[in-house]
């Protein structure tokens, strides 16, 4: 459980590293990558045992979602989050950005409209246009230095066209970890507009010590006959280019019209995927979910007290997640100063706020999920960039 030994990871086609100057403008010589949600340590021991077991017994044929697969997301759900998940209720997808844009197919039309709820992972009106559908966006409403729904706005905002909301909780990109009323609303708001709701819940696992996860069909199991859940263990483990992610769907009439979907795609999971996740989802994988925390609380408090320690910035307190969501607001400087600051002064690749929706502007995401050494330079480097603010 070492997350601390420096990995170099340039040139290994690591989209994080290797594509940062192409999309940021910052070199990997003497840059950080610090933009796209994925951990720069190895993943958990026994996730790796598993792949060289594979490799070792190396047939590698067709696979298929065997009893013992769909057990291991069942005893990860039920002991990690309370939550009774049926193995029958199991489809698996290749990965969640993949189900989120199957769920878009499946559940709408070209011309229909998909709410969102920005600021928000910005895959989500990147795949709503792609298929040639259109955003409504209902901004969170931004009080006291936290994201709260303003449901009254978001119905006023709705035009009668939409056929799907999608939800992300814990919220990406500020952490925030909804509330059982908050996620009743939600659902309860879906009903009465009639709309199939896609939760987005990759970030689950990623919890910080005295918060508390719960799962929307946990949360408001009354409203099944609507409800799409996506987990997946790639952000919790990062093993995320083996794209293999979960739909879990109590309702058989929203299960059968997705694995009629599946069908005709003649899509199968990974054999990899398959033997990655039985092992993470397990008590040796729980337990070094355990120590990532541990590591992840260091570099958030590092983190958040650097950034703050710089006038006119602010790091939200996070809840859960690895990403930093910061407002350089109150420096005074436009998006392009600031960004100019981070790349040029910095050499920092970040996610930039904008493409996360209403409500991102003025905003920087920053990923933690890396050494604490790499954090401390992250964070030297930022304060020297912003060194005159007063």
């Amino acid at each position: 459980m070492d997350f601390n030994t420096l990995i170099d990871r340039r040139g290994t086609n690591s989209s994080k590293w290797d594509k940062m100057e192409k999309l940021f403008g910052v070199s990997p010589e003497d840059g950080l990558s610090m933009w796209t949600a994925d951990s720069d340590y190895p993943t958990a021991p026994c996730v790796r045992d598993a792949l060289r077991k594979a490799a070792d017994f190396g047939v590698f044929g067709y696979s298929w979602e065997h009893p013992d697969y769909l057990a291991a997301i069942a005893w990860w759900m039920k002991t990690r989050h309370g939550w009774e998940v049926d193995p029958d209720w199991i489809l698996t997808s290749q990965g969640l950005g993949n189900a989120v844009a199957l769920s878009i197919h499946v559940w709408s039309d070209p011309g229909d409209h998909v709410a969102i709820f920005p600021p928000v992972y910005h895959e989500f009106a990147h795949k709503i246009e792609k298929l040639s559908r259109r955003v409504t966006e209902c901004p969170l409403r931004l009080r006291d230095g936290r994201y709260e729904l303003d449901l009254d706005d978001a119905q006023a905002r709705l035009t009668g066209k939409e056929k799907i909301l999608i939800w992300c909780s814990p919220q990406n990109p500020s952490g925030r970890i909804w509330t059982p009323e908050d996620l009743r609303a939600v659902a309860e708001f879906a009903e009465r507009n009639d709309l199939v709701l896609i939760s987005d819940e990759i970030h689950h696992d990623l919890v910080y010590k005295g918060e508390t996860f719960v799962p929307m069909d946990v949360a408001a199991p009354g409203f099944r006959s609507r409800t799409v859940t996506l987990t997946a263990p790639s952000k919790t483990f990062n093993i995320a280019g083996q794209r293999t992610g979960n739909m879990i769907i109590p309702d058989p009439d929203l299960r059968n019209a997705m694995t009629r979907r599946l069908y005709t795609l003649d899509y199968t999971p990974s054999m990899l995927g398959v033997e990655m996740i039985r092992a993470a989802y397990g008590p040796e994988g729980a337990a070094w979910v355990d120590a990532q925390m541990a590591h992840l609380d260091k570099n958030r408090r590092l983190m958040d007290d650097g950034l703050n320690a710089i006038p006119g910035v602010r790091s939200m307190p996070l809840q859960s997640t690895y990403l930093a969501w910061v407002d350089f607001t109150g420096t005074g400087m436009t998006h392009d100063e600031v960004i100019a600051r981070i790349r040029d002064d910095a050499k920092i690749a970040v996610s930039p706020g904008p493409g996360f929706g209403a409500g991102g502007d003025g905003f920087q995401r920053i990923n933690f999920a890396t050494q604490t050494a790499r954090v401390q330079e992250a964070v030297e480097r930022l304060q020297r960039a912003f060194a005159d603010l007063q």
